[in-house]
């Protein structure tokens, strides 16, 4: 039986480009969450620490074994990029951009779908504890 989870996203700066961080949730196809991540990043743009959260979701999801994954990000931008519908431009976002291809390439099936920031706030609340100094 092949794994299926939902990773939703966030990545947040402060001054863009400024101190980032990332938040990340992990559900197992219940609902229930199987993994949290709340990181600083460093020095990132919003976008920049947007993608960090997508490649920390889906390293992640690989060690957990998941074959099928929903990617669920409220950056239209990256939903976009990743789907293929947008063309990457910034040279800071295409080695990000590359890092996420080949980790979605070692899942059986995926979906990317940009939701609406209303519906990712436990992600957004994981970034912003670790801007603030409250993460795990």
């Amino acid at each position: 039986m092949t794994t299926s989870i939902e990773i939703y996203t966030d990545g947040a700066s402060r001054n863009n480009p400024g101190q980032a961080a990332i938040g990340v949730v992990i559900n197992d196809k219940h609902g229930h969450t199987i993994g949290e991540i709340s990181r600083c990043i460093g020095i990132a743009t919003n976008n920049q620490a947007e993608y960090r959260a997508v490649i920390a979701g889906l390293e992640m999801a690989t060690r957990l074994g998941a074959g099928q994954i929903e990617l669920k990000t409220d950056s239209e931008l990256v939903a976009r990029q990743l789907s293929g519908r947008y063309r990457v431009k910034n040279a800071g976002i295409k080695p990000l951009h590359q890092k996420c291809v080949q980790l979605l390439g070692g899942f059986e099936k995926y979906t990317i779908t940009s939701i609406a920031r209303r519906l990712n706030t436990r992600a957004d609340s994981l970034a912003n504890q670790a801007l603030d100094g409250r993460s795990s």
